[in-house]
C-alpha cells in the first residue's frame, strides 16, 4: 500500500501533449553536459531555500529555536506550519542569500546542535500526531573541528536512527543539493520528493573526483558515475516524484515552485493519513534497510590450528640452534624428551 502511494515511477512530463506528435529528429545528448548543469542549478544562489518556499507552502508558520542542549544552529530552521486545516512540522536546511547570511547560517552547513534542535522538534511532532515534512538543502553536515568536539557523527547517527522509528508520517522534499549524511540525517521518510533540478548523492563531485581521479577537475565525470539527479534516483527507486520546475528552474519562480511543492505534499500527506502506523513505520525501515545492491558469501570457516603438545614446546624452546656460540650437536646425538603419556 505505501508503495502505491509513493507514486514510484510516476511520469513527470507536462500533460497535454498530442499523442500524434511528429517525433522530432533526436538530438545529440551529451550526458556528462546535462549531468553537470543540473548540478550548478542546484547550487545555484538564487534557488529558493526553505523560509523561500514556506509563504507559499504554508498558511502559517511559527518558528522554534535551540536544541535545549548547546545552542541555536541557524543551518537549520524548524517549527510549526498549517497549511488549510492540517498542521504540520516543518524541518529544513537554510542557506543564505547573499555573503553575510551565508556566514550567519555557515553556509547551510548544520552543527550538531542544529539536527539535536531538529530531533527535538521530530519527538514533539510524534508527541502531537504531527506529520513531519522536511525540506533538504545542503552540500554537507559542517566538518569543521568545532562539529568534532561536539559530536557530530553522534548527531547525525541518532537523528537517522529516531526518524526511522517515528510514528508520524514523513515527507522528505529535496530542494537543492542533498550532500552525504548531512542530508541523509532528515531524509529518512516515508516518501522522498524531488524536484527536477536537484541532486542527491553520498558525496560531492568534487570529493568523489578527488579520491578516484586524483582531481577536482574530473567532477563532471563523477556527477554521471554516481548518478546523483533526480531522475537518475527515481530510476533507482530512491527518489518517488521528481516535481517539474517552472522556467529555466525553481530560480526563475519560487511562488510557482513552492505551488507545485504544496499540491504533491498535501496529496502524500493525505494518502499517508490513512496508512497504519505499525505498518507505515515498517515499510519506512524496510524501504531503507533495501536500498543498494549487494551479495552475501559464506565466509570460510577458520581454520584453528593445533597447539604442539609440552614435549614440541620444550623441545623447540630449547633447540640448541636458537643459542648463538653453542655447538648445534655438541655430543654427536640429541636426547628426545619423553612423551606425556611415558612420564
Amino acid at each position: 500500500m505505501v508503495d502505491r502511494i509513493r507514486g514510484r515511477g510516476r511520469d513527470t512530463a507536462p500533460k497535454g501533449a498530442a499523442d500524434d506528435a511528429t517525433p522530432a529528429e533526436p538530438a545529440i545528448r551529451d550526458p556528462k553536459a546535462e549531468t553537470w548543469a543540473r548540478v550548478q542549478l542546484a547550487r545555484n544562489l538564487r534557488r529558493p531555500r526553505i523560509l523561500d518556499l514556506l509563504p507559499g507552502i504554508a498558511d502559517d508558520f511559527v518558528e522554534l529555536h535551540g536544541d535545549r542542549l548547546f545552542g541555536d544552529d541557524e543551518a537549520v530552521v524548524s517549527g510549526f506550519a498549517r497549511i488549510g486545516d492540517r498542521r504540520i512540522v516543518v524541518v529544513g536546511q537554510q542557506k543564505g542569500a547573499d555573503t553575510d547570511e551565508n556566514i550567519r547560517r555557515n553556509f547551510g552547513m548544520p552543527h550538531p546542535e542544529g539536527y539535536r534542535k531538529a530531533m527535538r522538534v521530530m519527538e514533539l511532532a510524534e508527541r502531537l500526531g504531527l506529520p513531519i515534512v522536511t525540506f533538504v538543502d545542503v552540500p554537507g553536515a559542517h566538518p569543521g573541528p568545532e562539529s568534532e568536539e561536539r559530536g557530530i557523527a553522534e548527531a547525525i547517527a541518532r537523528s537517522i536512527g529516531l526518524m526511522s522509528r517515528l510514528r508520524t508520517p514523513i515527507v522528505v522534499v529535496i530542494t537543492g543539493e542533498g550532500g552525504s549524511g548531512g542530508a541523509l540525517a532528515i531524509a529518512v521518510g516515508d516518501v522522498i520528493v524531488a524536484l527536477e533540478n536537484a541532486v542527491y548523492s553520498v558525496i560531492s563531485p568534487e570529493g568523489c573526483a578527488s579520491i578516484l581521479w586524483r582531481t577536482a577537475d574530473e567532477a563532471a565525470t563523477a556527477a554521471v558515475a554516481m548518478k546523483m539527479t533526480a531522475p537518475d534516483q527515481q530510476a533507482l527507486g530512491i527518489i518517488d516524484i521528481v516535481i517539474p520546475e517552472p522556467g529555466d528552474g525553481a530560480h526563475t519562480d519560487h511562488a510557482e515552485t513552492a505551488r507545485r511543492i504544496r499540491s504533491v505534499v498535501v496529496e502524500q500527506l493525505d494518502a499517508l493519513a490513512a496508512v497504519p502506523l505499525d505498518e507505515l513505520v515498517e515499510a519506512r525501515y524496510r524501504r531503507f534497510r533495501a536500498l543498494g545492491t549487494y551479495r552475501e558469501v559464506e565466509a570460510p570457516q577458520p581454520v584453528t590450528p593445533e597447539r604442539p603438545g609440552l614435549a614440541d614446546r620444550l623441545r623447540n624452546l630449547l633447540d640448541s640452534g636458537r643459542w648463538s656460540g653453542v655447538p648445534a650437536n655438541p655430543t654427536g646425538r640429541r636426547d628426545d624428551l619423553p612423551a606425556r603419556d611415558e612420564v
